[in-house]
């Protein structure tokens, strides 16, 4: 059960497309895990479509994987989006496909951006949960739902990977009920290791209680790193907007220091049930996130497996 780590962005932080593929490029060429892209519709600055932005990824790579950060289920019309995430992973050869779903923050702008009514988000992310499940297995779906009403529905391509992961998001008692009923995989948002640890816990037992069992190497965590001090600017300015923006204290959710630090912090949510990561570099511009990223797969990539994982987070 190694560790592994990808990377992903919520708003884009380079100056352009340019940048943007030489870092993918980077990271394929750099053997890191994935590339994870967040799901913002409504923006005065730069979020890449997840959908778009992952089919351009799967085009210009061979071996990265790719994922959403979480899609917004309640946002999304559920065939189109099965259908988008199918035609992805036939395109890009089957396994590189790595979707993952949420309900959308309610302080998003999306909702009023869209006219879609935050109210009864979380049943209607469950709903179109299982019409894309059923999708994705090639039947076709008849469906007399609350939110949706669908008359012989089906896709083709289906996912080349007949085993497509199902990753969730969100850490609500909700969420972990829905991670337990459908999710194969639990990717955690801003949790520290010790939030972490609770959560994971409640979806084992509450998938144990439905004779489920989401794999133990499926539960994810992410966390924004940088090499240098907790004075360089770059770290200041994107702890003042985390800040701002969550009304939580960062200093114990930003990672600052040398490899051995994020290694570190790797192990320590490792201990707390985490062994899948996206993490986030923290740079000044291009050239900043480039070198960032070159140093994460020089010194800490290489260590990986080494990571210590304890007996007792790998029992269910």
């Amino acid at each position: 059960m190694p560790v592994r780590v990808g990377m992903g962005f919520g708003e884009l932080p380079f100056s352009g497309a340019d940048a943007f593929w030489d870092w993918i490029d980077l990271l394929e060429a750099g053997g890191v895990n994935s590339y994870w892209q967040s799901d913002r519709i409504a923006s005065s600055r730069v979020h890449l479509e997840p959908m778009v932005a992952l089919a351009a990824v799967a085009g210009r790579t061979k071996k990265l994987k790719f994922g959403m950060n979480v899609a917004s289920l309640a946002l999304r019309e559920p065939v189109l989006l099965a259908k988008q995430i199918a035609t992805i992973d036939y395109l890009s050869g089957g396994g590189r496909m790595l979707p993952a779903f949420g309900i959308g923050s309610k302080l998003a702008p999306d909702w009023e951006a869209t006219g879609t009514p935050t109210e009864g988000r979380g049943a209607k992310s469950d709903e179109a949960l299982e019409i894309i499940m059923r999708l994705w297995k090639g039947e076709t779906v008849d469906h007399e739902g609350r939110f949706f009403k669908l008359k012989g529905a089906r896709i083709s391509p289906v996912p080349v990977n007949p085993n497509i992961p199902m990753w969730i998001g969100g850490s609500t008692k909700a969420a972990v009920n829905r991670t337990a009923k459908y999710g194969t995989g639990w990717q955690a948002a801003f949790e520290t290791p010790e939030q972490l640890r609770p959560v994971i816990q409640a979806i084992r037992k509450t998938a144990q209680d439905q004779g489920r069992r989401v794999p133990e190497d499926h539960f994810g965590a992410a966390f924004p790193f940088r090499f240098g001090s907790p004075d360089d600017a770059p770290v200041a300015q994107e702890m003042e907007r985390f800040e701002k923006r969550l009304r939580r204290d960062p200093s114990d959710y930003f990672i600052v220091g040398d490899g051995g630090t994020i290694l570190k912090r790797l192990a320590e949510y490792a201990d707390a049930g985490a062994t899948k990561f996206i993490l986030r570099p923290i740079g000044a511009d291009d050239a900043d996130l480039m070198e960032q990223t070159r140093r994460f797969v020089a010194e800490v990539q290489p260590e990986l497996d080494g990571v210590p994982i304890p007996e007792h987070a790998r029992a269910a």
